[in-house]
Formats: structure tokens, C-alpha cells, sequence
């Protein structure tokens, strides 16, 4: 099996969403001087590995469940394209969750210096691990999908990060985390606008199929919005620098908006899924830089 379809995959575009948490979780970690670089390498390959196994998980039930959909059908989609077969795929999420868990239990060489001894680090990775396999199988379809990306891509890892390092959380902690979680959101969002056509039809119950096509739009625009806003939280001497940041990063996002608006439907909006995925990298840096330097 080629490696190349391996990598296309695991999506590696998608790995923006894995990044930006545990990037903010540590400036967060840096400026209150308790950054520990093992802990924080930990974070950074669980995450990673998770996304990926996701991405199996979700390219393997697709294929089972016969997915037909054409414009769903990238070249990420390895089932659907015959490359590696279903019986390779599903030893690849085996592999990737144990190695992903294997990372994870890295933490527990420090579990002396948690106040529950590492329970709860057992506890958010098995969760973890049960929500990637629930998403594409079950969630997703009942219209949770939202909730469980500002969870698992906003409050655990954010907060997660920063606990394994600093071994308590924080009010500043739990803003970002939500500040992430409606970031990476719009990524989901503007997924599901792409395809809320064929979900209605497949009767997976998105937010967008749920209230329609207005709605996706709008959302997408005010999460973006009110994360730009939340950057702001972190400016209490209301620093010009990072007004300017923050609204940069509400202009960019308005631009992409405009765009999606004036696709409004199909294939075309893959480019709004690159624009996205690249916005989430921009909104996580300026982030961490304001963070680090407010």
C-alpha cells in the first residue's frame, strides 16, 4: 500500500484543528511560567494522532455505509477511491488510536503531580477516544456534531493542555478554550453548509439541515465574529496592537464569509474549506501571540 494514499488519508490540512489548542493551551502555559516541554510534546501527539484516527474512522464508515456522494468523494477518501482497502483501514485506526493512547499515557510518568493521580487524564482520553468513533457513526447524524467539536477541539484540549503543565485550570484557560472551540467550529460549519444538499437527503440531521441554509450562513459569520471578540479578553491594558489583531483577524473571516455567500453551494466551496482550515492557523497564532505579549 503507498504511503502517498495513506498520508492524502489523514488529511494533514485537517491537522490545523489539533494544532491551534494545544499551541494556545501552552502560550497560556509560557506566560504564567509553567510551561513543561514533555507534557506539552505529549499533548501535541496525542492530538495529532487523534485527528488522524478520526479521519480514518470517518473515511472507513463512509465507505461502509456505501457513500456514493460524488461531491463528498476527495481525494482523502482512500475507501471510496479502492486505494487501501477496508479491512487495511480499519488495522490503521487500530494502530493510530493505540500509538495516539501510547503518547497519552506518557503523561501518566507524572501522575504523583495530578491532584487525582492521573485518573482523570485516563478518563479524558478514553472519552476521547469514544467520541471519535462516535461522531461519524452516531453524533454527527442527530446534529451534535457542533457541540462535540467546541468540546473536543475547544475545552479539552485547550484546558487539557494547560493542566498537564500548570496542574490546575484557570478563568483565562477556560476563555480560550471557548475561543477555540468556536473557531475550529467553523470548519464544521462550513463542511456541513457544503453538504447540507445530500445530508437532508441522507438524513443526517446537521444544524444547517435542522434550520436551513440562512442559518449556516449567519452561524458561520458570528462564530468567527465573537472569536475575534474573545481575543480581546486578553488586552486588559487595551493595548492599539492587539485591537488590530483582533480585527484583522474579523476581517479576514468576513472576506471568506463574502465568498461562501457568493459560492453559496458545491464543489466550489472546497476553496471556502481552505480558507477556513487557513484562518484557523492565522486566528491561533495571533492568539498565542497575544497572549504571550499582552
Amino acid at each position: 500500500m503507498k504511503l502517498k494514499y495513506w498520508i492524502l488519508a489523514a488529511r494533514p490540512k485537517t491537522l490545523t484543528g489539533a494544532l491551534i489548542p494545544v499551541l494556545v493551551g501552552t502560550s497560556l502555559a509560557l506566560r504564567d511560567g509553567v510551561f513543561q516541554l514533555f507534557p506539552f510534546l505529549c499533548c501535541l501527539l496525542f492530538a495529532c494522532g487523534m485527528q488522524i484516527a478520526a479521519n480514518f474512522i470517518n473515511d472507513y464508515y463512509d465507505f461502509q455505509k456505501g457513500s456514493d456522494r460524488e461531491d463528498r468523494l476527495g481525494p482523502e477518501r482512500a475507501c471510496a477511491q479502492g486505494w487501501i482497502t477496508p479491512k487495511a483501514m480499519l488495522r490503521g485506526i487500530i494502530i493510530t488510536l493505540l500509538l495516539s493512547a501510547l503518547c497519552g499515557c506518557g503523561l501518566l510518568l507524572r501522575w504523583q503531580s495530578f491532584p487525582y493521580n492521573g485518573l482523570e487524564l485516563i478518563v479524558v482520553g478514553a472519552c476521547c477516544i469514544l467520541f471519535a468513533f462516535l461522531y461519524t457513526t452516531y453524533l454527527s447524524y442527530l446534529g451534535f456534531g457542533d457541540a462535540l467539536v467546541f468540546i473536543c477541539f475547544g475545552l479539552i484540549p485547550v484546558c487539557g493542555t494547560y493542566y498537564v503543565q500548570g496542574y490546575q485550570l484557570t478563568t483565562d484557560v477556560f476563555i480560550a478554550s471557548i475561543a477555540c472551540g468556536l473557531e475550529i467550529d467553523s470548519l464544521l460549519l462550513v463542511n456541513n453548509y457544503r453538504d447540507r444538499e445530500q445530508d437532508a437527503l441522507s438524513n443526517k440531521h446537521t444544524l444547517i439541515v435542522r434550520f436551513g441554509e440562512p442559518f449556516g450562513r449567519y452561524a458561520y459569520l458570528i462564530i468567527g465574529l465573537c472569536a475575534a471578540l474573545l481575543m480581546l479578553t486578553f488586552n486588559p491594558d487595551h493595548k492599539l496592537y492587539i485591537y488590530l489583531a483582533a480585527f484583522f483577524y474579523a476581517y479576514t473571516h468576513f472576506r471568506t464569509w463574502k465568498k461562501m455567500c457568493t459560492i453559496h453551494s458545491g464543489r466550489a466551496l472546497n476553496s471556502i474549506l481552505g480558507e477556513t482550515s487557513r484562518n484557523m492557523m492565522l486566528y491561533g497564532l495571533l492568539l498565542a501571540a497575544i497572549i504571550l505579549n499582552a
